[in-house]
């Protein structure tokens, strides 16, 4: 079978009344990756994109708080059954610039890795590879959480 054409990752809309429910959504994701995965994070400032990103690395056998948002530092790597790679573009200009500031076009060549993107919008059209999942995640302060997983195609529209 070829990487990427068979759907393993559960899809389908959650709604997560605790930080702590985000943490195991993202937990059991995690522990479903096998490589190779792109995931892109869509949700306004404190929605709990990083909490959730926290709970799939705890998935990857990744000690969560080690998982930090990497606002400053753009791009955070972990090592854990498989590499993580936390990317944050939020203060990044859109578009293929986005993607060459966090070199981008080398992380996705390690097909063993994992890579999660905080405003992924940024990227605009850059190709990505058929792996990929997007999450979305709704609702802020002390909100119940509305978070949406899908599989997507390398391009959206």
């Amino acid at each position: 079978m070829i990487p990427g054409t068979q759907q393993y990752i559960s899809t389908g809309e959650w709604t997560s009344l605790h930080t702590s429910e985000t943490f195991d959504l993202g937990k059991q994701i995690g522990v479903q990756l096998r490589g190779g995965e792109i995931l892109l994070l869509d949700g306004p400032l404190g929605a709990g994109k990083t909490i959730f990103v926290k709970g799939l690395a705890a998935g990857l056998n990744v000690d969560a708080e080690e998982v930090t948002s990497p606002s400053f530092t753009l791009v955070n790597p972990y090592n854990g059954r498989l590499p993580l790679f936390h990317i944050d573009l939020y203060r990044l200009d859109a578009g293929a610039s986005a993607a060459h500031a966090v070199d981008l076009d080398e992380l996705i060549t390690n097909e063993q890795a994992v890579i999660v993107i905080e405003w992924a919008e940024r990227l605009g059209k850059y190709p990505l590879p058929p792996c990929v999942w997007y999450v979305k995640i709704h609702g802020d302060g002390d909100a119940a959480r509305n978070i949406a997983i899908s599989r997507g195609s390398a391009t959206k529209d």
